[in-house]
């Protein structure tokens, strides 16, 4: 937890190093794969603990970010109170303990304690005879919740609904079904993700924004053999229920299905910290460049028996981070660019792009002034020479200035749209939803085979630590792309500022 006489501290070692450079190259000079190196073993180092919000990693993480952006000539940004931060308040629920007995044609059915995930919103909450309704993705093709949910179960479906683009991630979804008055949600889990490993992640602790809606009384997720056996009880074939489920029109189905809820929680207050830095452009236009990438991760992960307890972080994002802090010199050391730059290294990602989130609604720069936000996350996945793939493309004026950079780069481009899977799982949404345009640039998701062996391996597991195996090469070449790409979006008068 930070302290006021933390961060005064933080502010006056930070101050010391922000004057800005007194020398200017005529090129940016290339980021190394070493210098990436040395970042990376440090956040992604036992010490840290796995920056969890909220810990002395996270303290730790702070202390370092802060201190190599104000070497590399950045200054706090104006807007929050405290220096170099933007504290985002939380509210985290442990669960301690969650039953759910069931009745399928008012006779009891046993579900199986491994097949369920329950957290309840309030310390204490208890439910008697909540009937349960089907509701698929619990949104139609407007976006609109698609059945009526007021005080029954609703059982929705975890994957993104397939007949519509930038529709409502299962989060969403299922706040949504919340505020329409739902007493509890249960999702179904997606084979995309180990049981396992959500039960590892989501089974214990969740964490909301203080000024979020708190969501229902009652929240879980199914296994998909636990909903399965379920539904099959209660007279469905899944297989038809999920193909039914796919219609825009789609309305949910009630189910003969009846649940005795309770569960008991823990309820903690917290405070945890955006970091905020600024390079003031040279010729500044009223617009503005943003970096954002997210700082933390799991923290300590597994339990006190394992070998290794840390989720470290190091792909997701200690990498990240490190480009942020390489673009940073480049660009505080060098010529310096027109317009402002922000760079903002973010909290609670891994919670549901928390702290993005926050910053979308408390900005410290008018959103409408924000040109471009290029987002950093996950960059050490390919080798040099891995094709260019954009999350965000689509706007002509903004591709063309992908496209040159990459170009004198010698980089080719990956326009086959894959990387599109991803623009609703990474913090540029938050800030995309709020109408600014932001775009997520490099190897990284150009080279799915690569990417998908992370996510079914190393990914959100204590193996993701700074090893050899690690390809620097790619993040370096990446990082040498986001210097450039910061510049060209910096120039008045290569560009315009609006897109147009």
């Amino acid at each position: 937890m930070q302290t006021i006489k933390f961060h005064a501290a933080i502010a006056a070692v930070a101050l010391a190093f922000a004057a800005p450079a007194t020398f200017a190259m005529a090129d940016d000079a290339p980021v190394t794969e070493a210098q990436l190196a040395d970042h990376i073993k440090i956040l992604a180092g036992d010490a840290f603990e796995g920056r969890a919000p909220g810990t002395d990693g996270e303290d730790r993480t702070i202390a370092y970010v802060v201190g190599e952006w104000a070497r590399a000539g950045l200054e706090p940004a104006s807007g929050s109170a405290t220096p170099w931060l933007q504290p985002v308040p939380f509210v985290e629920t442990q669960a301690l303990t969650g039953t759910a007995k069931l009745k399928v044609n008012g006779r009891d059915f046993a579900l199986g304690d491994d097949g369920l995930i329950l957290t309840g919103r309030d310390a204490s909450v208890a439910l008697a005879n909540v009937p349960a309704i089907f509701v698929g993705y619990g949104i139609d093709g407007t976006g609109k919740v698609n059945a009526d949910v007021k005080g029954k179960l609703a059982i929705m479906l975890f994957d993104n609904a397939p007949f519509g683009e930038k529709l409502p991630r299962y989060r969403e979804r299922r706040q949504m079904l919340a505020d329409a008055g739902a007493a509890g949600v249960l999702v179904i889990a997606t084979d995309a993700v180990p049981w396992a490993q959500l039960r590892e992640s989501l089974g214990s602790k969740t964490v909301r924004l203080a000024s979020a809606s708190a969501g229902a009384p009652v929240s879980g997720f199914l296994s998909i053999e636990a909903a399965d056996a379920l539904l099959t009880k209660a007279g469905q074939n899944s297989g038809a229920l999920r193909a039914a489920a796919k219609s825009r029109n789609y309305r949910g189905i009630a189910l003969p299905v009846s649940a005795d809820l309770s569960t008991t929680s823990s309820i903690r207050a917290f405070t945890s910290n955006n970091i905020l830095a600024k390079l003031p452009g040279a010729k500044p236009d009223g617009k503005a460049v943003l970096f954002l990438g997210h700082w933390d991760h799991l923290g300590i992960c597994a339990p006190d028996s394992a070998e290794d307890r840390i989720c470290n972080g190091a792909v997701d994002n200690a990498s990240g981070i490190a480009v942020l802090i390489e673009v940073a010199k480049r660009l505080g050391g060098g010529v310096r660019p027109d317009r402002d730059i922000y760079f903002l290294a973010t909290t609670a990602e891994e919670k549901g792009l928390l702290g993005a989130h926050y910053f979308a609604d408390h900005p410290v720069v008018p959103l409408s002034d924000i040109t471009v936000a290029l987002n950093i996350d996950t960059i050490t996945i390919s080798p040099r020479g891995t094709p260019v793939a954009t999350i965000g493309h689509g706007k002509p004026a903004y591709d063309a200035v992908v496209r040159s950079v990459a170009t004198k780069f010698g980089r080719k481009l990956d326009e086959d749209g894959e990387a599109d899977a991803f623009v609703q799982r990474q913090d540029g949404w938050a800030l995309g939803a709020k109408g600014v345009t932001s775009l997520m640039v490099g190897g990284s998701f150009s080279d799915m085979p690569l990417l998908e062996k992370f996510l079914e391996g190393d990914y959100h597991g204590p193996g993701d630590n700074f090893s050899d195996r690690i390809p620097l090469g790619g993040a370096a070449e990446d990082a040498d792309l986001h210097v450039a790409l910061g510049r060209a979006f910096a120039d008045t008068k290569a560009w315009s500022g609006t897109g147009k």
